[in-house]
């Protein structure tokens, strides 16, 4: 199947959200680029914590936007593939701390 939801060329058109309700998207872009702005963390590593919270979150657009943001910051293959197994592993550990949930349950209602 060749179609997909997600659409590469879209991605160009986040801005177009702010049509439906301006005011708010003027605030949500303001505090936008505010996070994204040097600080405490570089922006460069700001990119990087978003390639892999992009990942956590499986956005296409955002690994799209944030690998090319963490190549324009001077990251590489290594320290980016790096952040997607960060994210990987706490994904993974947040799946499996569940089981004490599960586990909990199973011993109230067993037999």
């Amino acid at each position: 199947m060749s179609d997909s939801y997600y659409k590469r060329t879209d991605l160009p058109k986040f801005a177009e959200i702010s049509e439906g309700a301006p005011g708010l998207a003027s605030k949500f872009f303001d505090y936008y680029g505010a996070v994204f702005a040097e600080g405490a963390l570089s922006e460069r590593e700001k990119a990087l914590i978003a390639l892999a919270v992009a990942h956590a979150v499986q956005c296409p657009y955002c690994i799209d936007a944030y690998t090319q943001a963490c190549l324009e910051k001077g990251s590489n293959n290594e320290e980016m593939t790096e952040a997607v197994h960060v994210s990987c592993a706490i994904r993974g550990g947040a799946s499996l701390v569940h089981g004490v949930q599960m586990k909990n349950i199973a011993e109230k209602i067993s037999f």
